[in-house]
């Protein structure tokens, strides 16, 4: 019981950082990224070691959290120097490695950017998500902060996994993808979708940036992708045999393990917005 509690307090927790940090202003969203993406490269980052993998920490979490610094400055010159930072700092990446002296070094050049791609470029995309709608002319309107669209996708996302794990305890009995997560079953995804379409439905009534029509869509987005994201995080995971990619989140495990949904869902969402904007 005592381990229970302990979830379930660690877990309020985190939720309640999550809403604040959302609903507080663009700029505690932006640090909360920040930080999610630091902690989170960091911790990829250390699980390639266990495959004697030897990715560039510190180069890789600077790149990874620039886009964030950008989005936050106000400065044009700050702007102009972090911009040209992004632009020509990967390619030092190549040099960094020189003097390294690790064996493989492509690879630890390849899953240095990798982390990037996988963490980073994702979180700045559900950044943008609260951009929409904007104004006419301009896709990314910096002045336009909507954190309503940001608080429905974690409600939505929230919603499926729970729905996911209560109905897969109960009923679940046929293999989702039994060689990467024995545990996920179709009838816990089918609980959990038809839990998270229902409060993609109700969040349509009080959240009205977008029609419901385009709830009901990014729900099913985040349904499918999200739950491709967990099962790339397990394979990840299984390829190196460990359980939890880390314990930053007493009973909840690290980073990866929080936000493998998001990471992978993000994109597609934003896509999806970009295209009916």
């Amino acid at each position: 019981m005592s381990n229970f509690w302990n979830r379930a307090l660690f877990g309020a927790l985190f939720v309640a950082i999550v809403v604040a940090a959302i609903l507080i202003s663009k700029y505690s969203l932006l640090a909360l990224l920040v930080l999610i993406s630091g902690l989170g490269l960091w911790e990829l980052y250390g699980l390639c070691a266990k495959d004697e993998i030897y990715p560039q920490k510190i180069p890789g979490i600077l790149l990874g959290i620039s886009p964030f610094i950008i989005a936050w400055s106000s400065s044009e010159k700050l702007l102009s120097f972090l911009c040209l930072f992004v632009f020509i700092f990967p390619f030092l990446i190549f040099f960094f490695e020189l003097f390294r002296k690790k064996s493989k070094p492509f690879v630890n050049i390849a899953l240095t950017f990798f982390g990037i791609i996988y963490i980073a470029l994702p979180l700045s995309m559900f950044y943008f998500i609260s951009l929409f709608p904007a104004l006419p002319g301009f896709i990314f309107d910096s002045y336009s902060y909507h954190p309503h669209n940001l608080l429905g996708y974690f409600f939505i996302l929230w919603t499926y996994d729970t729905g996911a794990y209560l109905a897969g305890s109960k009923f679940g009995k046929h293999k989702l993808f039994e060689r990467i997560s024995p545990k996920k079953t179709w009838e816990g995804a089918i609980g959990g979708a038809l839990l998270a379409l229902t409060i993609a439905y109700i969040i349509s009534l009080y959240f009205t940036s977008f029609s419901m029509t385009n709830w009901m869509i990014i729900a099913i987005i985040i349904i499918i992708t999200g739950t491709l994201g967990d099962l790339v995080k397990s394979s990840f995971k299984r390829s190196i045999n460990i359980k939890d990619s880390g314990n930053i989140i007493p009973g909840h495990g690290g980073i990866l393990d929080r936000f493998d949904a998001l990471f992978l869902s993000a994109p597609f969402v934003l896509c999806y917005l970009y295209i009916t904007q």
